[in-house]
């Protein structure tokens, strides 16, 4: 299985983490599944067990919030595919962690370095390695305009996080009502016939 890096966009329930699993699968090989959902509730527990409960039993699941190169240093280990779901929490995730005590969030500054240091490690760990990453991602550059100042922030950094990830992979789907879309082939294909 040659090293590839694939990002799946979508929207809510778009079928992207479905689509996720069956990469992961035809891929074959060991399969770890790196989750970044915080159970903060017991309806987030409900939804974390019942996304395992759908998972192959021989795939390893390792729940890392942040830091996900240290944590693929640590379990990944003969691994030949890295599944995480989902770059949208774990960008939640990045910019708690940099959130004062008592401020609703963080300084532009402080988010985006620490998400630049975050996703500079995985891009490195990658390089490293002979895994696949599959990352599953939501898209909300097409909604509204949050009306909070702290929305309006996740979703530029959800958006640069995206650009980022969409530049180093090597695949790129969007997937609409479970139907994905390759982005970089209809890219590439455009630009073939661009004057």
């Amino acid at each position: 299985m040659a090293k590839a890096f694939t990002l799946i966009l979508g929207g809510v329930r778009s079928g992207k983490s479905d689509l996720a699993q069956k990469l992961a699968q035809h891929a074959g090989g060991q399969v770890l599944f790196l989750a970044t959902a915080e159970p903060g509730d017991a309806e987030m527990q409900t939804r974390i067990a019942a996304h395992r409960a759908q998972r192959p039993a021989g795939w390893r699941t390792v729940e890392a919030p942040l830091q996900l190169a240290d944590t693929l240093d640590r379990h990944a280990a003969g691994v030949d595919v890295v599944l995480l779901d989902c770059v949208t929490l774990w960008v939640s995730n990045i910019m708690a962690a940099v959130t004062p005590v008592g401020a609703e969030s963080p300084s532009m500054a402080a988010a985006e370095g620490a998400l630049a240091q975050e996703l500079g490690a995985l891009h490195d760990w990658h390089r490293g390695t002979s895994a696949s990453i599959i990352a599953v991602s939501n898209e909300v550059g097409m909604g509204l305009v949050p009306p909070y100042p702290s929305g309006r922030l996740y979703r530029d950094l959800l958006g640069m996080a995206n650009q980022r990830l969409a530049t180093l992979a090597t695949q790129v789907y969007v997937t609409f009502a479970g139907i994905p879309v390759d982005v970089k082939a209809l890219s590439a294909r455009l630009w073939e016939h661009a004057p």
